[in-house]
């Protein structure tokens, strides 16, 4: 039986051991930079409030999933909705309903709170989960495409940026 519940600060060596298997499975093994105390920071910080959130998946006493999510916002709604940032199940658990349990918690939030979307990216070549999010009726948001900067771009254009603002 799988339970879901909040995840606490005591979870988060599971939560980046899932993290780390997470990186594995989209072919980035060593993509994570992320430490125990940086997930703290967001999650459980000593000032201030959270601004990232997490749900664990539990079977037999052991952690086998992570749902980590923040709050979006929709100017068309006047909203709030949840960004779901990574969903990930260990492969030994998968099929056993981990995974919708996650998905489901998160959903009855959004319910809760008022919450207007549920929303998340895929790998475009991860079959697997693209079939399991639409046998629960998620719509894939085919005319939208996502772009990032990171990295050099960012401070590049960071750099460039703060050099226009004190020319201005």
């Amino acid at each position: 039986m799988t339970k879901v519940r909040e995840a606490t600060k005591a979870d988060l060596p599971d939560i980046l051991r899932l993290v780390r298997g997470l990186a594995e499975y989209e072919r980035e093994p060593d993509a994570v930079e992320a430490t125990e105390d940086d997930f703290a920071a967001v999650m459980f910080p000593d000032d201030g409030h959270a601004n990232t959130y997490g749900h664990v998946a539990e079977a037999d006493g052991e952690i086998i999933g992570i749902a980590i999510w923040f709050h979006s916002f929709s100017t068309w709604t006047g909203k709030n909705g949840i960004w779901l940032e990574d969903l990930f199940v260990h492969p030994d658990h998968r099929g056993g309903g981990a995974g919708k349990a996650l998905l489901g918690r998160l959903a009855q939030l959004c319910q809760e709170r008022g919450l207007t979307r549920l929303e998340w990216c895929v790998l475009k070549w991860n079959e697997p989960s693209i079939g399991f999010y639409r046998s629960l009726g998620a719509a894939a948001q085919d005319d939208w495409e996502t772009y990032r900067l990171d990295g050099q771009a960012l401070q590049s254009f960071a750099a460039e940026s703060a050099a226009n603002a004190s020319r201005g």
